[in-house]
């Protein structure tokens, strides 16, 4: 499953880049006033194909076919073609493709693509998370390392927050912890740095849609962390009617944990 997700988030994030490296693209405005651009579209119909094809029996669920989003299942592939979306039409680089397997409620594998960044992460076989370096060649994984949260040292955290959805509510949360360092970063490409260590705490305080996270939920949790409910502190778990997320914090085990 994994190297099919590998393969299909590559080729999808090749079609993005040619269209975000050309002079212009189309961006349309869907029904909740978010954006969308032919590159979502474009790398949603290639990763679409691939999965039904290889998984025709599984219920896929991608944020950019509406009708998708009213089937339930206790195992599904979840995908977001494109996720940071304003990244992508600012040409700020963070943007991802995001394909995810949940299992009864769990992100169990997850492959999370950064073309611009030429970063890519992903849970193997056994469920441990990894960082492939290299060419990204289709058919060929590259060289693949480990990834492992941090230790985290609560008198000294590095946070990092959204780069296009911060706000006061996300500000004043992060105030009830000791910060050495904060770092904005656009997409799903926040959990990933948790899972690598380069931050310690990813909260948002902020809509998300299932979409947007498991993916980065899986890979974080192949490399040791958690994703938590921002209200009770209970695990964030995928499958719920709308697939719409409650607040939620990402963070490495042994972070004190702040109330809202």
């Amino acid at each position: 499953m994994t190297r099919v997700f590998r393969r299909l988030a590559l080729q999808g994030g090749a079609r993005i880049m040619e269209i975000y490296e050309a002079d212009d693209f189309e961006v349309k405005t869907k029904e909740d006033e978010s954006p969308v651009t032919e590159a979502d579209e474009a790398a949603d119909a290639i990763i679409t194909a691939g999965l039904v094809a290889e998984f025709p029996d599984i219920l896929l669920v991608t944020e950019e076919q509406a009708d998708t989003h009213s089937k339930q299942s206790d195992s599904f592939i979840i995908v977001d073609p494109l996720d940071g979306t304003k990244e992508f039409i600012h040409r700020r680089g963070d943007f991802t493709v995001n394909i995810a397997y949940v299992e009864n409620g769990v992100p169990v594998r997850g492959v999370v693509y950064a073309p611009a960044k030429g970063r890519l992460f992903y849970t193997d076989a056994n469920g441990q998370s990894v960082e492939e370096t290299g060419e990204h060649a289709l058919d060929q994984a590259g060289p693949t390392a480990p990834i492992k949260v941090s230790v985290p040292d609560n008198d000294a955290l590095i946070v990092v927050a959204s780069k296009s959805h911060r706000d006061q509510a996300t500000d004043d949360y992060i105030n009830k912890y000791n910060v050495k360092d904060s770092a904005a970063a656009g997409s799903s490409l926040k959990f990933c740095l948790v899972a690598t260590g380069e931050a310690d705490l990813y909260p948002r305080v902020g809509r998300t849609m299932e979409w947007d996270t498991a993916a980065g939920h899986a890979v974080l949790n192949g490399a040791g962390g958690q994703v938590i409910r921002y209200d009770d502190h209970a695990p964030l778990t995928y499958g719920k009617a709308d697939y719409a997320n409650p607040f939620f914090i990402a963070l490495a085990p042994g972070v004190h944990v702040h109330k809202a």
